[in-house]
């Protein structure tokens, strides 16, 4: 069923009824790729690398399995991009993590849910603070090399964003399943369109998305 107004005009009943198809086929698409997704293999295995978060005011290390805290569920991480030449906080990764503040309690129910920074872990949890960022679980891989062997660092610190997913092998082990960086071919930050959904409201829009580019905090 679609939503329609009866007023529309043949010209517009005839488009909207090529879009009514072009909308099914592409939903059915993201429907295989999520299926060719599901079935890559779980045979990357990865060493237990240590990260560093903020608990009650103190820097304490962390290891990547102790960030499935529920260790039935997978494990998402968001590359976050800060820290290496990245000296202040992306305001494109902050648009998405003002997101996922509001998602997670929806998100734990089937993952385990953690951002990486690649800065002073400390410095993020003051700007966290400041975001209102009260249920988001932030670590650091300041002293570990997991962001550049996933591809979200190059060799001159530049960070890149994007989301890796992790899962336990049946014996325990960790699995590095699926990553994704948000630069996605020749389309800029399209490659993590779905996981916010500010351009997906702007598409629907007469105007599109256009150059919106997100930012910090805006004039009112």
């Amino acid at each position: 069923m679609t939503a329609r107004h009866p007023a529309e005009s043949p010209a517009y009943a005839k488009l909207r009824d090529e879009l009514q198809e072009a909308e099914v086929a592409l939903r059915d698409q993201r429907e295989r790729v999520a299926a060719l997704r599901r079935s890559l293999p779980r045979d990357t295995v990865v060493p237990d690398e240590t990260f560093e978060e903020i608990v009650d005011g103190v820097r304490v290390p962390v290891k990547l399995s102790e960030l499935f805290t529920d260790g039935d569920k997978p494990l998402i991480l968001m590359h976050f991009m800060y820290g290496g030449s990245q000296e202040q906080p992306c305001p494109m990764c902050t648009m998405w993590a003002d997101g996922y503040e509001g998602a997670i309690p929806h998100i734990e129910e089937r993952a385990n849910f953690a951002i990486l920074v690649a800065g002073d872990v400390g410095a993020f949890a003051e700007y966290a603070r400041s975001r209102g960022w009260s249920k988001l679980r932030i670590v650091s891989a300041a002293g570990s090399a997991i962001k550049r062997e996933l591809g979200f660092e190059t060799e001159d610190g530049a960070q890149l964003p994007g989301v890796s997913i992790f899962s336990r092998s049946d014996d325990g082990g960790l699995v590095h399943f699926y990553s994704q960086c948000a630069f996605l071919g020749e389309h800029g930050f399209r490659g993590m369109d779905l996981l916010s959904p500010v351009w997906n409201y702007f598409d629907l829009t007469p105007e599109g998305r256009g150059d919106f580019m997100p930012s910090k905090s805006y004039a009112t």
